[in-house]
């Protein structure tokens, strides 16, 4: 059967870049280094010394801090600790949640229905995990009512108190006014939605 050359050579070479990251065995060039590690006594020790132990134990000399003096080494299985790194490394990756920023613009002088309509999709949006951005446009002579802008960006982060906290207040940048929000730990939302459908109920109820 055809071997795919290129597949193959790419599947070596990520496992050889992995490997690649630590020197073991007979690739430590120090003449003495530092062994740490359980069951064993922390001081330098010579190389020979060092592999010879690694061998009785049928592990792997590893350094891992080789730019101490000595280069700093643990004796354990090799192929166990990379799938531990690796492991390590997914969970963390995991955890990192992308947040996005959503935009909402007004004009200085919005409506109240506007207003209202660009609130309710804040909301969501902060339910949802995302940061919200909103500004108030300046066009032309409209930059006289900057003032009015401010409260309407004030108003609106008063009315999103119980999903966001404030991370900017209203901030003029050239002609936009700006304020950021962030949204509030989960717990705190679910709470507020929750006493809502409670509220809901209590009202059906009446």
């Amino acid at each position: 059967m055809a071997v795919n050359k290129k597949q193959t050579g790419n599947r070596y070479s990520m496992k050889n870049d992995l490997k690649g990251q630590y020197r073991i065995n007979e690739q430590i060039r120090a003449k003495d280094v530092r062994i740490v590690g359980d069951d064993i006594e922390p001081k330098v020790y010579s190389i020979l010394e060092a592999l010879k132990m690694a061998q009785e134990r049928e592990l792997d000399l590893v350094e891992i801090s080789p730019n101490a003096q000595p280069p700093v080494c643990r004796i354990i299985d090799y192929s166990k600790f990379l799938y531990q790194q690796k492991k390590r490394a997914k969970e963390q990756k995991a955890k990192q949640v992308k947040v996005n920023v959503k935009e909402i613009r007004f004009g200085p002088q919005t409506d109240d229905h506007d207003y209202n309509f660009k609130l309710k999709h804040a909301k969501g949006f902060l339910e949802d995990g995302d940061k919200v951005k909103a500004y108030v446009f300046f066009k032309g002579r409209s930059i006289l009512f900057k003032e009015q802008g401010e409260v309407l960006l004030l108003r609106f982060a008063n009315d999103l108190e119980d999903y966001a906290k404030v991370d900017q207040m209203p901030m003029l940048e050239g002609k936009r006014m700006i304020i950021s929000l962030s949204p509030k730990k989960k717990e705190a939302q679910k709470k507020l939605k929750t006493d809502a459908q409670k509220a809901e109920v209590v009202k059906d109820e009446e």
